[in-house]
């Protein structure tokens, strides 16, 4: 991971300028050559499993949300993404679940959700508070006057 220029990207974009964000390539373990070009947008919605992780990066976040989600959901979703994906086989997928996500998870993932303001539990199945965190999406932009027809037709 390279923190330092995650956390310099995304200083740039909250101060309404444009990055071109590395992409990393999944079959290598490397940055491809070529990158994404992002333009600021009002709102900026971080992902990741160790976000929580950088006190710089935290404090930079307005709203922090951990998706808890139960671990067989989590290995299903792997096995599935990392061998259509990825290209992986059943043996290699378990081997590092084993081996190195699962402990990993414990060490670092599962105690970053205290750092969160709101924990989701179920995951994306719990609706009342995914409509929960969108009304407060919602208010956030009425209060800073963005409106509908402002917003990116991909948010």
């Amino acid at each position: 991971f390279d923190w330092d220029e995650f956390i310099r990207h995304l200083k740039l974009l909250k101060e309404g300028k444009p990055i071109d964000q590395p992409i990393y390539n999944f079959h290598t373990y490397a940055r491809m050559e070529e990158t994404l070009h992002l333009e600021p947008r009002p709102l900026i919605i971080v992902e990741g499993i160790l976000v929580f992780e950088k006190e710089d990066l935290r404090n930079m976040m307005d709203i922090r949300l951990f998706v808890d989600t139960d671990s067989d959901v989590r290995l299903m979703r792997r096995l599935e993404r990392d061998m259509r994906e990825r290209g992986r086989s059943l043996e290699s997928v378990l081997h590092q679940y084993t081996e190195t996500v699962r402990p990993m998870h414990s060490q670092f993932v599962e105690p970053s959700k205290y750092f969160a303001h709101v924990i989701l539990p179920g995951g994306g199945e719990n609706r009342i508070a995914i409509d929960m965190i969108l009304s407060r999406i919602h208010s956030w932009f009425r209060q800073n006057k963005i409106f509908e027809s402002e917003i990116d037709p991909q948010f």
